[in-house]
């Protein structure tokens, strides 16, 4: 079922407009991850409730607790929850989104004011933290009401909303929050849910849009090499102390190859290589090897070969070292051995892989290389947090529709993608509701989400909103 022409124009005459509402979302520096912009978290989901109230959604503001941040002890952001229709002939479309943003200061590198969203009329870029993770999408979803509002149409399916304030901080209490409400059935709000869809990714590139049926997980570690007292000079105490930085950088290097290979037995093992099938997936996606080297403003790609190099961004694990705490940084020769160090590092999981099945594989291979360099330094290691991977059936009814919503409003069908990163919140829907989760992305792969400049394309941001409307026009179509 198409959507109305007068929908789609009601988008285009009234674009300054939502570019003006996005802007005004974009200046609320909702950084869930700084408690001092804590109370600037709440006025964005406050922000965000009126606005979906004045568009005929009844809502609820849903208190998730609090927890210990900086040092402080402080509430947690609520949950968003929005219904608008009951209608038992029609499908109902549950949405996810998040209102708080990564940190920005313009002293990061910023051309612009990070929560002053800037125009760029040359470029037609929407310049502001947010623009695209994940403000713009949401207002994308809040254009369509407002579209539908104003024209006095009929919404094709029931809509329910879950936003949420903390996702860029690891998303507390929600998981817990979506495990009750779908326990209470019908009478939960997500009662009668029949798929999910989710706006928090983007394009694999710049050109070609794409449904994504797949995430990675994350299994994040930290290992803690300690021995001396103090800090030692290492003119008095080099070569005379076993020395934790030494005894780090090497069990660092025993990680993963210079190829991407992970080094502790058993992780790469875990996953089945790519049938022939499979890997003509990854062939045929819109992609070139340039797309990664200039999406990285290096030529570094791993390999030559386009699939090798999908497949290890997407379908493969993957192992990266992160940082050093504790070591010298900065200008000048300090000649010291550091007391205590401590290195980062995560695995990105797929399908079979889980957190609970890869942490005893990676403590137990550090412990023994650790004893191979008989040290007397000690010993510690962490995972700090971690969230399982998401494959969804993209040959799904809700997948079709959207197949179908793109191919109407870009005039080209979507590639299909699997993500690198995660969402964890995806495969909660999934478990929790039992049922499809979509990922539709609004913005290209050089939106920069959570880099300095971010932006969002106008032309996604508007073609974007015909596309989230047009594919309820699918799903209610399929009812």
């Amino acid at each position: 079922m198409p959507a109305p022409a007068t929908f789609l124009s009601y988008i285009d005459d009234h674009a300054e407009g939502f570019i003006q509402r996005l802007a005004e979302a974009v200046a609320i520096p909702s950084i869930s991850g700084n408690a001092a912009h804590r109370q600037d978290v709440f006025r964005m989901g406050a922000w965000l409730q009126g606005q979906l109230n004045i568009l005929g959604v009844q809502t609820k503001s849903v208190d998730l607790g609090r927890h210990v941040m900086d040092g402080q002890e402080l509430p947690l952001p609520p949950a968003i929850f929005g219904r608008i229709g009951d209608d038992p002939k029609k499908k109902t479309v549950l949405i996810y989104g998040h209102y708080d943003v990564q940190p920005a200061e313009k002293s990061d590198g910023w051309d612009t004011e990070p929560f002053k969203l800037v125009v760029d009329s040359t470029s037609g870029r929407l310049i502001g933290r947010g623009s695209t993770d994940d403000k713009g999408p949401i207002l994308g979803w809040l254009n369509v009401l407002e579209a539908h509002k104003s024209l006095g149409l009929e919404l094709p399916v029931n809509l329910r909303f879950c936003f949420e304030g903390m996702e860029e901080s690891g998303s507390e209490g929600l998981d817990e929050l979506i495990a009750s409400e779908a326990a209470k059935g019908k009478d939960g709000w997500f009662g009668g849910v029949d798929c999910v869809c989710i706006s928090d990714n983007y394009w694999l590139n710049t050109r070609t849009p794409c449904l994504t049926y797949g995430l990675r997980g994350l299994a994040y570690f930290k290992v803690t090499v300690s021995g001396p007292a103090r800090d030692l000079h290492s003119g008095a105490f080099g070569r005379s102390v076993h020395e934790p930085m030494t005894d780090l950088a090497l069990l660092m290097s025993k990680l993963v190859a210079p190829d991407g290979t992970i080094l502790v037995p058993g992780v790469d093992e875990m996953v089945a290589t790519a049938s022939a099938e499979e890997r003509a997936i990854y062939e045929a996606l819109d992609y070139d090897i340039k797309d990664v080297e200039e999406s990285a403003g290096a030529p570094i790609a791993i390999s030559s070969d386009k699939a090798t190099v999908l497949m290890g961004r997407m379908r493969y694990p993957s192992l990266s070292l992160h940082g050093i705490e504790g070591a010298f940084y900065g200008a000048g020769a300090k000649t010291v051995i550091p007391a205590s160090v401590s290195g980062k590092f995560s695995i990105r999981l797929v399908p079979p892989q889980t957190p609970d099945k890869v942490e005893p594989l990676v403590i137990e291979y550090l412990k023994a290389e650790f004893a191979k360099l008989n040290s007397k330094n000690k010993l510690k290691i962490e995972n700090l947090h971690g969230g399982k991977p998401w494959v969804a059936d993209h040959r799904h009814w809700n997948y079709e529709a959207a197949k179908r919503a793109t191919e109407a409003v870009y005039k080209r069908s979507p590639d299909l993608t699997r993500e690198g990163g995660s969402i964890p919140v995806t495969l909660t829907f999934a478990e929790s509701l039992n049922v499809n989760v979509l990922l539709l992305p609004m913005g290209r792969g050089d939106d920069g989400a959570h880099s300095t400049n971010e932006k969002l394309d106008r032309s996604n941001f508007i073609e974007g909103s015909k596309l989230l409307g047009t594919y309820l026009y699918e799903v209610g179509a399929d009812a």
